[in-house]
Formats: structure tokens, sequence, C-alpha cells
């Protein structure tokens, strides 16, 4: 039985992120940066949002020569319907606001 609690304080953060630029591919660095977030917080979260079927992922070619193919990770249907419901609730902790 999958459990039902809110969203942690990190996860609104990318959440808000996100949804920001919504339906736009985000990286992993990216999104460090735009949340403040460390590696070892936002690549767990992507990865159990993906499992829940919030986040999207794919493997993305490099955009320059000799480097590696990296990941981009953006909302799904269901990530975009539980940012508009917390965007709703309020803001995001950090001062990070939902787009409407």
């Amino acid at each position: 039985m999958p459990r039902n609690r809110r969203p942690s304080p990190q996860m609104l953060k990318l959440l808000a992120a996100l949804a920001g630029r919504a339906p736009q591919w985000w990286h992993g660095y990216e999104l460090m940066k735009a949340t403040g977030l460390l590696s070892g917080t936002v690549y767990p979260l992507l990865m159990r949002m993906t499992d829940q079927g919030l986040v999207e992922a794919e493997w993305r070619a490099p955009e320059q020569a000799g480097r590696p193919p990296r990941h981009a990770y953006r909302l799904t249907a269901k990530g975009v319907a539980l940012a508009r419901e917390c965007a709703a609730v309020g803001s995001a902790p950090g001062g990070a606001r939902f787009p409407a």
C-alpha cells in the first residue's frame, strides 16, 4: 500500500523549479543551481520522483564533442498536477514560488 504523505521541502523546491519551465527539460546540475540543493539530495529525489511517475528522465546526447551523455528531466502530467496542487496551497520553502 503506497504511503500518501506531503512532499518534503526539498521536493517542493524541485517541483517549483521543474514547473517554472515546464515542459522543458532540465539537467540535474541546472536543478542544483536553481534550487540550491546539493547533488546528494537532488539526484535521489529525482529518482524517487521518476519512480512515482512525477518526473520523466531520458538520456541526452552531449552538446559538446568529447562530453558524456547526460540525463534530462521534466515533469509528467502527474507531476504538473502535483505542482499545481502545491501551488494552490502556497509557495515552496525558500521563497520559490510556483507558477500560476
